[in-house]
């Protein structure tokens, strides 16, 4: 199918409050998001992502500028996200880390491991954050007659990955088609990570310092297909060496700028912004 011309421009949309930053995104969406590429899927989901941040009042007229009429707004204890739903596609997109929220503190810190449902073992902290939040999800996909998607920054990478692995493994539930999560840290061991075959996209930006832990020698592992930006924020494929010299540089020139290039490269705009970069680039030499 064509993409038109309307959901070709990436024109900024923006959503604002009084004394509130501006929450400015690109993406516009009329027509099933599986026709998209992976770079047009991943500013999407990335843009969700950031989102989500918001609260339910901004973030649904945000999500109906892109082109998602249902916005519901998930909350349990800390644990949240958002469902967003079009006549094509649904989206579950889980609520990153919140440095004011004792609990997202909490379930970054409780490192420990637990076994999980599918088979293996999953980190504690995230596990109790997914099952939180889990019945809230678990209602609107059961009947659900619309292409799923899960996507998360950061701790809702987390929550993302374990609640569409819960997702895919269920007989009662719409099967996820893809996940998209940007900044995750790891989530369980090799057995939990390798028991599913889901595609999964995952994001990695440069230095940022929650895609590091916890630890391998944890015994923790990633999963998905590592998309990595690299210093300048470009989207490249390098080896273990290649990846260090980069990340060292991009580190010292973070230092030049007063920065610790750790932190400021987890943060979801700083996704966003390499992602569109990468889109523009893509669709000018498509042109």
């Amino acid at each position: 199918m064509t993409i038109s011309e309307k959901e070709n421009d990436l024109t900024a949309q923006v959503v604002s409050d009084p004394n509130e930053m501006p929450l400015m995104f690109h993406s516009h969406i009329n027509t099933n998001i599986s026709n998209y590429s992976l770079l047009r899927k991943s500013l999407l989901f990335a843009e969700l992502s950031m989102i989500a941040y918001n609260d339910p009042k901004e973030a649904e007229r945000a999500v109906n500028l892109i082109g998602f009429p249902i916005s519901i707004f998930f909350d349990y204890d800390g644990a949240q996200g958002y469902f967003f739903e079009n006549a094509h596609d649904a989206v579950i997109v889980c609520r990153g880390t919140e440095p004011h929220e004792w609990n997202d503190i909490h379930a970054d810190a409780n490192v420990g491991t637990v076994l999980a449902e599918t088979t293996g073992r999953v980190h504690r902290g995230f596990k109790q954050e997914a099952d939180d939040l889990w019945p809230l999800i678990e209602k609107h996909i059961k009947v659900l007659d619309k292409t799923l998607w899960f996507t998360g920054h950061s701790l809702g990478a987390a929550m993302a990955t374990i609640c569409s692995y819960r997702c895919h493994n269920s007989d009662e539930c719409a099967n996820p088609v893809e996940l998209y999560t940007y900044g995750s840290p790891r989530v369980g061991n090799k057995s939990y990570v390798n028991y599913l075959s889901l595609n999964h996209y995952r994001w990695v930006n440069n230095n940022d310092i929650v895609t590091r832990v916890p630890p391998v020698w944890m015994g923790y592992r990633h999963t998905g297909a590592e998309m990595y930006l690299n210093r300048n924020g470009m989207l490249r494929t390098l080896n273990y060496g290649e990846k260090r010299f980069d990340r060292w540089h991009g580190f010292l020139r973070g230092l030049r700028k007063f920065r610790i290039d750790h932190f400021s490269d987890h943060s979801v705009h700083a996704y966003v912004t390499h992602i569109l970069k990468a889109v523009k680039n893509e669709e000018s030499i498509k042109d």
